[in-house]
């Protein structure tokens, strides 16, 4: 099975190998048909902490580096 990709901003680079990245998408209002953003946080494996907040990267499904670590971080969407 193929794994996911995700584009997202990294939002806090704090912990060790650790990078939070917020995924943003865009969904349809069931009523009202306009489309609001909604966001997620996952944590994702940045091997040689290389990426800062701001920066913008591709996200992909990885095996558990940790409890809530199971993404890694792939390359930087310049």
């Amino acid at each position: 099975m193929p794994k996911r990709v995700l584009q997202g901003v990294v939002v806090t680079a704090g912990g060790d190998k650790t990078v939070i990245v917020r995924v943003e998408r865009r969904v349809m209002h069931p009523m009202y048909k306009k489309f609001i953003r909604r966001s997620k946080k996952y944590a994702a494996h940045d091997e040689e902490n290389r990426y800062s907040a701001g920066d913008k990267v591709t996200i992909r499904e990885a095996r558990p580096f940790s409890k809530r670590k199971t993404w890694e971080v792939i390359t930087d969407t310049a």
